[in-house]
């Protein structure tokens, strides 16, 4: 017993120490991030944009659904990098409803053509070499950006053009209720790779500023970045390691010790054995022997005790005297049909011989019976 106990132990040691060795080694593959995601630190991520702005003012990543949006404040901005195509008129109601009670949504997509009834046309002209010229804003000064859009913005409905090129409108901005809708249709400018180079980071905060913004959302739902929390997620890694270990443990010593899992099994009794399994011998007996007569006579029987018992019936009535109590008791069914189905019952009864045909008959009218009486 000491032998088995230390055998344990060291086996309980070892695999310990292969977690943990296990757990220390191992190096994950580097992660594959979508683009756009403010989690990203790749080069097209948006995770450098992300942080300007948590130091900056109230910056957070939004997972849900826009429904969930809040409109009980107004001036804030919900940033949208390169959505999905998102065709439910529940989520555009829920964006415009957003802006409506005077928030905004900075979109940023290469091709935003029909997202909001946004208008854009295809540049006709071959493009220069160079994807980086000058960009003008409201008040005419220059700056330099790339932009890798072959299309540009088709102002309408009063739409006020923000950024323009050589080739049209780079950004505009579209009042909605009390919010307003910010476009445009240089996504490149927020990326991690990108944000540095040339005038992109002023041209990103100017766009940002547009309505004086308190609070910032990076809308991650378009991506598919649906929160999916699970209860183990919120434990750190090695808290989990240790419960881990923790019940490892237990199992090994209630298993040492020789504690039992699982329901107890009684014995089976000699009485238990003629229960079911005796009466289906018995009711295969009589069936083999063509004792229908007496298996009908102990089914009737077992439903007078039945009777008596349930139904306070007296077990020494023959059965066409007990038509009063059934009347009382066996509901749905009218009184000539009782008399007579007891008149027959007890001719049935007095025959020395009956048939296969009438036992299958009468076994289901008394198996009918008794499921009333024990169901009433």
């Amino acid at each position: 017993m000491h032998k088995a106990r230390k055998g344990w132990l060291w086996l309980f040691i070892l695999v310990t120490v292969f977690v943990l060795f296990n757990y220390f080694t191992f190096t994950p593959n580097p992660k594959v991030y979508p683009n756009y995601v403010t989690e990203s630190p790749s080069p097209t991520g948006t995770k450098g944009f992300y942080t300007y702005l948590k130091k900056e003012m109230s910056a957070k990543s939004w997972n849900h659904s826009p429904s969930l949006l809040p409109k009980n404040k107004e001036q804030q901005l919900l940033i949208m990098v390169e959505p999905r195509n998102f065709t439910e008129k529940e989520e555009i109601a829920a964006y415009n409803d957003f802006m409506k009670a005077g928030n905004s949504v900075l979109l940023l997509a290469r091709d935003p053509d029909s997202l909001f009834d946004l208008k854009t046309k295809r540049i006709e002209e071959d493009l220069p070499p160079s994807e980086t010229w000058k960009i003008y804003g409201k008040e005419g000064k220059a700056q330099k950006a790339e932009v890798l859009s072959l299309v540009r913005l088709q102002p309408h409905n009063g739409e006020d053009t923000l950024l323009h090129d050589k080739y049209g409108p780079v950004a505009l901005k579209r009042a909605v209720g009390k919010g307003q809708l910010i476009v445009a249709i240089t996504p490149e400018w927020i990326t991690n790779g990108k944000i540095l180079k040339n005038d992109h980071l002023p041209l990103l905060v100017s766009l940002v500023n547009e309505n004086h913004s308190k609070t910032v959302f990076f809308d991650e739902y378009v991506h598919g970045e649906q929160t999916t929390s699970t209860f183990l997620s919120a434990f750190p890694k090695w808290f989990l390691l240790l419960m881990l270990q923790g019940i490892l443990i237990a199992f090994i010593w209630l298993w040492n010790k020789g504690k039992r899992f699982g329901p107890i099994v009684v014995p089976r009794e000699e009485m238990v054995r003629f229960s079911d399994e005796g009466i289906r011998a018995i009711s295969a007996w009589y069936l083999r022997g063509r004792r229908y007569q007496d298996s009908l006579l102990i089914q009737a029987d077992y439903l007078k005790q039945l009777l008596q018992e349930r139904w306070h019936v007296p077990y020494h009535k023959e059965w066409q005297d007990i038509l009063g109590y059934l009347e009382r008791k066996w509901t749905g069914i009218q009184t000539n049909e009782i008399r007579l189905f007891l008149q027959e019952l007890a001719m049935i009864l007095d025959k020395n011989k009956i048939t296969k045909q009438e036992y299958l008959l009468w076994s289901k009218k008394l198996d009918q019976l008794q499921k009333e009486v024990e169901e009433g």
